[in-house]
């Protein structure tokens, strides 16, 4: 309960992020959304990235503290580091160099291209921010700092909220940016944060203290931090990805649809990130007991956690079919956009108590160091199921962007099914890191 509660906040305040951005940037009209929602399609793949490294770095120090291995913990923290600074740079540069042609690419109309160039390429040049503020807080939680991970992110979120209007509308001394403002105050925010993680490992906040002396590569080390996390780094992906050809196809019925779709995910985001806080509660709980050879207590965690994770979900899910006009209301005043976040809201949310476990049992398997069965799963129910499900009742059905919604709905509720029966198997608890 202790090191859950800490990373729901956490996860709650990353779901303030993407929330804040879209509330300001709405007042700027449907297509100023659209190319952030766009953008944030493509950004899902950056996410994806960070969160397998994530997962790995969490499942390696879990397991080298659960061992009482303080220095190896310490090694695999710097070699991390590292990965992350490479992983930034390819990016960042690249996101820079082709921010329009990969707004064209996602379909964007030319007024979106040309509007919101600036946005996908700040976004996306800022990236390490990104990939630092999850990399660095997955070696805090796997240590069991999670309060430290949340402050992190509390810090960075209360500098995005100050300054997302002030660089948007131009108030006071600084310049009117419009949408590229939303992005520049983002950036700002989770820079700072970042450099308080920074801080923490350097002051010794935390049981891993870093220093200078510390940054050497260790090969052996890199790899197997590499074996674990490139598979849930593609794992994520396969997710992420899938998103982005769905918001592809949303794309097909105008700008609309997409700030619909859009601003309909931002809001789940709200909810089930703080719900992803317990799957990596239970995703940390599960490397430290393997470690300390509790498997048994390791499996107990997992089920402890989905059951508030299914009573959070279901208590959310009936409030998003009960009342999503008032929950999407401050989001827009287009009546046309409004009636997609109610429809998005009313059918993703059905499968809400699937979503809340196999959202658990895949962190569990992740926190064991198995990154290759979730891998599986996703490429299952997302790229074999949900993609052409989506296309389908979109195009042939003719259900349109409601098509979509229902898609992601029955992909999400094969997923629990199919992790919940793999994972009573239990050979996750078998797995070496």
């Amino acid at each position: 309960f202790l090191l859950a509660i800490p990373m729901v906040l956490e996860m709650g305040m990353e779901s303030v992020f993407v929330l804040v951005d879209i509330f300001f940037v709405s007042q700027l009209g449907s297509e100023a959304v659209a190319a952030v929602g766009l953008t944030e399609a493509v950004l899902t793949l950056l996410y994806a990235i960070a969160m397998g490294l994530s997962m790995g770095a969490t499942a390696l120090i879990a397991r080298r503290v659960g061992e009482r291995n303080l220095d190896a913990a310490r090694a695999t923290a710097v070699q991390i580091i590292w990965v992350g600074v490479a992983v930034s740079l390819i990016v960042g540069i690249s996101g820079v160099v082709f921010a329009e042609d990969i707004l064209r690419l996602m379909g964007a109309e030319p007024a979106i291209v040309a509007g919101g160039s600036t946005y996908t390429a700040t976004m996306l040049g800022g990236s390490a921010t990104i990939f630092f503020l999850f990399l660095l807080n997955a070696i805090f939680r796997g240590a069991g700092n999670a309060v430290i991970a949340m402050r992190a992110l509390w810090i960075a979120n209360g500098v995005n909220i100050v300054l997302d209007p002030c660089f948007i509308f131009g108030l006071g001394p600084f310049p009117e940016l419009g949408v590229s403002g939303a992005a520049v105050a983002t950036n700002i925010g989770r820079g700072i944060g970042v450099g308080y993680q920074i801080y923490c490992l350097a002051g010794g906040a935390t049981q891993i203290k870093l220093g200078l002396a510390d940054f050497g590569l260790r090969a052996a080390i890199l790899l197997r931090f590499l074996r674990i996390s490139l598979p849930a780094a593609f794992q994520f992906t396969v997710a992420m990805s899938s998103y982005l050809l769905l918001m592809r196809i949303v794309a097909r019925y105008g700008s609309d649809a997409v700030a619909g779709l859009t601003i309909g995910v931002r809001i789940f985001a709200f909810t089930f990130l703080p719900a992803w806080g317990l799957g990596n509660a239970a995703a940390t709980l599960v490397g430290q007991n393997l470690g300390a050879g509790q498997p048994d207590r390791a499996e107990r965690s997992v089920w402890m956690a989905a059951r508030w994770n299914t009573g959070l979900l279901l208590g959310v899910a009936a409030l998003f079919i009960a009342i999503p006009g008032v929950l999407a209301g401050p989001f827009t005043d287009d009546p046309v956009v409004l009636g997609y976040v109610v429809d998005c809201l009313r059918i993703v949310s059905l499968s809400y108590g699937f979503f809340a476990i196999g959202m658990i049992v895949t962190q569990a398997f992740n926190g064991a160091g198995d990154t290759d069965t979730p891998t599986w799963i996703n490429i299952v129910c997302y790229w074999l199921l949900q993609i052409p499900l989506a296309y389908w009742l979109a195009e042939q059905i003719g259900w349109g962007p409601h098509g979509v919604f229902a898609a992601i709905a029955i992909s999400d509720a094969f997923v629990a099914v199919i992790a919940v029966a793999v994972f009573r198997r239990g050979r996750w608890k078998e797995r070496v890191v």
